[in-house]
């Protein structure tokens, strides 16, 4: 069966046409449902078995939807949901899919509503075969948020696969690992006073000078402890990200607020990394009279990596021709893995376009992708 250009298109026109964006910041999110409603529409209509999962956010819902019985089987996982946009800076409409020296414009076209369609034309030989195992297909919400789609699957246990592919944009090349994220806050609470006397409050910042430099130590630490040469930067880092204090210089500073990341190698847990940081700040707290509060930004995501040697890797490296890497940007990989799965990242077009004005898929890639997708069906649902 050849590929379908025009329908390809068709398909994710439609999908970039409605808004779903997510965001912290409540003005910007948007809800998701509607996009998994037709989604689920198309898979329904091809004689998949498809399940609306509501989460408790309202308009917000995941989506799966099988084809074929069995305890194991491939999961094709993607996000549903896009980043913020400017329209001031984007050429074309966001909205409006525009073709132009073979590639797609449109926001979302490679990051990643541009997966579906490939994973849809991907199917169609397989509809009225006899699969031994089934092909999942599962479409999450709030992936460039809060993850909040992907933790709920984790937390019910759903879907069961044995295998799942997350297609984000990687180029077509397979990715085995990536590295965790932290986002946290510190707060230190002191009380002001007039700055003439330092007698007459206790200091925020200068508090929040002695937590920076235990920071600072502790990321000399964690570098000299870890490292893995399969990343471009092989050490985790912990960056200084902003800082808000006081309110004027005649004033003692009371009150201070630091925001912050960490980016932990596999094996590292960002619990336990919390719980290192909590236990410095403690003696600093006791010996400045100050309080201090660390707290996240939001909840956080593992580091990932999946054996080079297993089989969903050795197969997506042959279907490929490309050995598997590593990327420096978080995704739903962990929670799959929680889900019992060998799980790898792997998907047409290019982080470098993602979250971008002028987003855009390269045509090139997509029939290279339902061909890889059509490899891991064979492989896993039908050998």
């Amino acid at each position: 069966m050849t590929f379908n250009a025009k329908h390809y298109q068709q398909q994710l026109q439609q999908l970039v046409a409605i808004p779903s964006v997510s965001c912290a910041v409540p003005e910007w999110d948007m809800p998701n449902l509607p996009v998994i409603e037709l989604l689920a529409n198309w898979l329904d209509e091809m004689g998949l078995r498809t399940k609306i999962l509501p989460l408790p956010q309202k308009g917000k819902a995941n989506l799966i939807a099988t084809l074929g019985e069995g305890d194991g089987g491939l999961v094709l996982a993607g996000h549903s949901d896009t980043v913020p946009y400017d329209t001031h800076r984007w050429q074309t409409d966001p909205f409006k899919l525009t073709e132009k020296d073979g590639k797609l414009f449109g926001l979302g076209a490679t990051d990643m509503k541009g997966f579906f369609p490939v994973v849809i034309e991907a199917l169609k030989p397989y509809l009225n075969m006899p699969l031994k195992q089934p092909v999942i297909i599962l479409a999450t919400a709030d992936e460039e948020s809060s993850m909040s789609g992907a933790r709920a699957l984790a937390a019910s246990g759903t879907p069961k696969g044995r295998y799942a592919v997350i297609g984000e944009p990687t180029e077509l090349v397979p990715v085995r690992m990536h590295k965790g994220i932290m986002m946290e806050a510190i707060r230190v609470q002191g009380s002001s006073g007039h700055s003439s006397n330092p007698a007459l409050g206790n200091s925020a910042l200068d508090s929040m000078n002695k937590v920076m430099s235990e920071l600072i130590s502790l990321r000399a630490e964690l570098q000299t402890r870890y490292r893995n040469p399969g990343f471009a930067v092989a050490v985790p880092t912990l960056n200084l990200g902003c800082i808000h204090g006081g309110d004027g210089a005649n004033r003692i500073c009371g009150e201070c607020e630091l925001h912050f990341d960490l980016r932990l190698l596999p094996g590292m847990d960002n619990d336990e990394v919390r719980r290192i940081i909590q236990q410095r700040l403690n003696p600093i707290a006791q010996a400045t009279g100050t309080d201090i509060i660390l707290s996240s930004l939001f909840e956080g995501v593992d580091a990932f990596a999946e054996d080079e040697h297993s089989a969903l890797v050795q197969t997506c490296e042959a279907l490929t021709g490309k050995r598997s890497e590593s990327v420096a940007f978080a995704t739903e990989a962990p929670f799959m893995q929680q889900l019992g799965m060998q799980t790898v990242v792997l998907g047409p077009g290019s982080i470098n376009q993602a979250h971008q004005p002028d987003e855009f898929i390269d045509t090139r890639q997509i029939e290279p992708a339902i061909a890889i997708i059509r490899g891991l069906i064979q492989k896993f649902c039908l050998d």
